[in-house]
């Protein structure tokens, strides 16, 4: 027998060569066996709803690789009774697209039916490419279902955004992947109950592939080509064999996309938040998916002036400290530090005060009236100087001389009572009470 086909074998052909991959061959043929969706195909959801009724508008799936984006499509296309056309952000260009799309509108006149125009990675269209498409879904010619791993806010034009519905798949949670899994072991278009496997087995493979059904899937089958057969010809995986099938976990990350500035963010409101602990995982996240350590240091320079500041002044002198560090020595070593950093950063007390001074300042600069630099300030001689002189501060009682600086008494730069910046604090209310008595 056939490996993944269940057939008798015609030939000496190595098993499941020729054949579709496993992934392929076990897409989901009807909605309700989509596993991992309900929030948006479970009965009586709206998507759910405009499937059956076959009356929807374009449509554009927004997710994770391997939540099952294409999959739905081609459940849309053969629940749909529309003409269903498909192509690629990959593969089609400008020529392309005019081709499907006046084929579209033709058809339209002619039959009276409008074109599912379906298009995978519709993110990486261009501006021009995606203004192609705007007419044809303004008249109805096409109705459009995108699909894409980016965010469709910042990667697919407002106007298109606007004449779609937006709906986010996320990513399959493990028991969701479990049961993909074992589907695949005994389906006849799967493994066919030629191939067994562990619970422990079946959960690491769950637990390492992030939610993406398709890596799973080609992780079982690697591991079931892998494998010898027992004596009765059936294939038993362990975790052992998952583990190899796998080899290095693949962390979900994007260098310049969503994942990329979510992790980060996560990374710096978890230091922002003095949670050390989250803290390091985010940034072990980021190391391991090959995140340039440069970029996380320079985030940890910027954190130390807008977060700590004052409250500990030594961190914006271990966050440069570390800047250099690690270019100077690289990766892996370079972890240490930045681990160094990001505790002590996590720990420190924590003041935005400088942070708001200047936003403040700016704000009124921008907004208002620019102040003029009080006459006895100004550098040099000049003839309406006047009689006001500047009086050096370091020639006044502890150093400190009562004269105006800038023409008003708003406070922009109002200290915390937190670490160091509590001392900084009463040494200001200190100077006040000097001025109050003159």
């Amino acid at each position: 027998m056939d490996l993944f086909s269940g057939q008798p074998k015609a030939s000496k052909a190595k098993a499941g060569a020729g054949t579709a991959p496993l992934a392929a061959r076990m897409r989901p043929q009807v909605l309700d066996n989509i596993l991992g969706q309900e929030h948006i195909l479970s009965e009586g959801k709206l998507l759910r709803r405009a499937i059956e009724a076959d009356r929807f508008s374009s449509i554009i799936l927004y997710g994770p690789p391997g939540c099952g984006k294409t999959t739905l499509a081609e459940v849309i296309a053969k629940t749909t009774d529309r003409r269903f056309e498909r192509t690629s952000g990959v593969l089609a260009n400008v020529a392309i697209l005019r081709k499907i799309l006046e084929g579209a509108s033709h058809w339209k006149k002619m039959n009276g039916q409008d074109t599912i125009l379906f298009i995978d990675e519709i993110h990486r269209f261009n501006k021009s490419q995606q203004d192609v498409l705007l007419p044809y879904v303004e008249s109805g010619d096409i109705i459009l279902i995108g699909a894409t791993t980016h965010n469709p806010f910042f990667f697919i034009n407002t106007p298109l955004n606007s004449r779609s519905q937006i709906f986010q798949l996320q990513a399959l949670n493990e028991d969701a992947i479990i049961n993909v899994l074992k589907r695949a072991l005994t389906a006849s278009t799967g493994l066919n109950g030629l191939v067994t496997a562990s619970d422990d087995a079946l959960a690491h493979l769950a637990a390492v592939c992030e939610g993406d059904a398709r890596r799973s899937l080609n992780a079982l089958e690697i591991a079931a080509l892998t494998t010898s057969p027992q004596d009765d010809g059936t294939v038993h995986l362990t975790r052992h064999e998952i583990e190899e099938s796998v080899q290095k976990k693949a962390v979900v990350y994007d260098h310049d996309e969503d994942e990329h500035y979510d992790t980060i963010s996560a990374f710096i409101k978890s230091v922002r938040g003095s949670d050390p602990n989250a803290a390091v995982y985010w940034l072990a996240k980021m190391l391991y998916a090959g995140e340039d350590p440069r970029f996380i240091a320079r985030r940890l320079i910027i954190l130390a002036s807008e977060d700590i500041g004052n409250a500990d002044p030594r961190g914006l002198t271990l966050a440069v400290s570390a800047m250099q560090a690690v270019d100077f020595i690289g990766m892996p070593e370079a972890r240490i530090t930045l681990s160094q950093v990001t505790t002590y950063l996590a720990c420190a007390p924590k003041s935005n005060a400088a942070y708001m001074a200047v936003n403040q300042a700016l704000s009124d600069i921008e907004n208002g009236r620019t102040l003029p630099v009080p006459k006895h300030l100004q550098s040099g001689p000049k003839p309406d100087k006047g009689d006001v002189k500047y009086q050096y501060a370091h020639n006044g009682d502890e150093h400190f001389v009562d004269q105006q600086y800038v023409p008003t008494d708003k406070v922009y730069y109002e200290p915390t009572s937190q670490g160091y910046e509590d001392t900084i604090r009463k040494r200001i209310e200190y100077w006040n009470s000097l001025r109050k008595k003159k």
